[in-house]
């Protein structure tokens, strides 16, 4: 087994959640009276956490009304919109074939703040297949590389004994910081060739593709 500890991104990487986020964004932009967004941009920008999400879509807001979008979105992402927020086809029983794997170290490190992972990881049951978790409001935002370096250490396992999956260059970058071994997926938000500008080790263009791979490993 090459790698002890596996590091999934979530949004766009296990959950296909990309069309909720995209809602609650628009509709919490027109409440904060910015205007619309648009879809590419705000895909652009998942990933990254909450506050540097608001400020790279909304160039020059003031700290009122980023604060006044980010409670809007919020609201919207737990309160208001129904849009489903299903896991990829295949992705919670590839989880699980990993885990049942003996010495196999599973890990998250996303962009959701730490509330919002843990109401995930409530609702589905899916926290009990992950030895350790960082969110965006516990340390530096992506790419900066802390989630990773915080997580290694928490689990005692060396660098080259892991492997961060993620759909955006935000996740590879975060990880070549480290020297860490990087695979990206195709199935999120950003495309095959903006992911293999951070030189992954390999590029999934599904989640069973995905998996097979990291089983292989």
């Amino acid at each position: 087994m090459r790698y002890e500890l596996i590091i999934f991104d979530w949004d766009g990487t296990l959950m296909n959640s990309v069309p909720k986020i995209v809602a609650c964004m628009q509709a919490a932009a027109r409440e904060a009276e910015w205007g619309e967004l648009e879809v590419g941009a705000i895909e652009n920008i998942i990933g990254l956490g909450l506050p540097e999400a608001i400020a790279t879509l909304c160039p020059g807001i003031d700290d009122e009304r980023a604060e006044a979008l980010r409670q809007r979105y919020s609201h919207h992402f737990v309160v208001e919109n129904t849009t489903p927020m299903p896991f990829f086809d295949g992705a919670l029983e590839g989880l699980s074939r990993l885990k049942s794997r003996s010495g196999q170290r599973l890990a998250v490190a996303t962009g959701k703040s730490r509330r919002g992972l843990d109401r995930i990881f409530r609702e589905t049951g899916s926290g009990e297949l992950f030895d350790a978790s960082r969110t965006a409001d516990e340390t530096r935002s992506k790419p900066h590389p802390q989630m990773l370096e915080e997580l290694l250490c928490e689990l005692d396992i060396d660098v080259s004994r892991a492997v961060m999956v993620g759909d955006t260059e935000y996740d590879l970058e975060m990880a070549r910081a480290l020297g860490m071994d990087r695979v990206g997926v195709t199935y999120g938000v950003h495309t095959s060739a903006r992911l293999r500008q951070s030189e992954p080790r390999w590029v999934a263009h599904s989640v069973s593709d995905l998996f097979n791979w990291l089983e292989g490993e």
